[in-house]
Formats: structure tokens, sequence, C-alpha cells
């Protein structure tokens, strides 16, 4: 099973959920048996979309 987010810190998964407890229930039960990888760095989704946007105002 594969699971992203885009949510930075774990402390803001309680405003997710409305609950911090819940929160932190639902975390531990997902990170219990599993490799966590952090990607950090830019966005190629965002780099592309800039681009983009970038040629089509240039071609306007």
């Amino acid at each position: 099973m594969s699971l992203t987010e885009q949510v930075p810190a774990p402390v803001e998964w309680g405003q997710v959920f409305g609950d911090e407890v819940l929160a932190t229930a639902i975390l531990d039960r997902l990170l219990h048996h599993c490799d966590a990888i952090s990607i950090n760095g830019p966005s190629y989704r965002l780099k592309n979309r800039l681009a983009a946007l970038e040629e089509a105002s240039s071609v306007a």
C-alpha cells in the first residue's frame, strides 16, 4: 500500500482531522510497520505547470 500526503508536519494533522488525539492514533497505526520516505525539493508538477503558463502567455 502506498500513502501520500502533503501536510508538512505531523502536528498539523490534528487540524486536518479536527482532533489531535484521533490524528495521533490514526498516524500511529499507519506508520507502525512502514517505511516513511520524505521527499524534499522543487515540485515537478508545479515547475511544468508554470512553464506551460509562461508558454501560453507568450503565445497570446
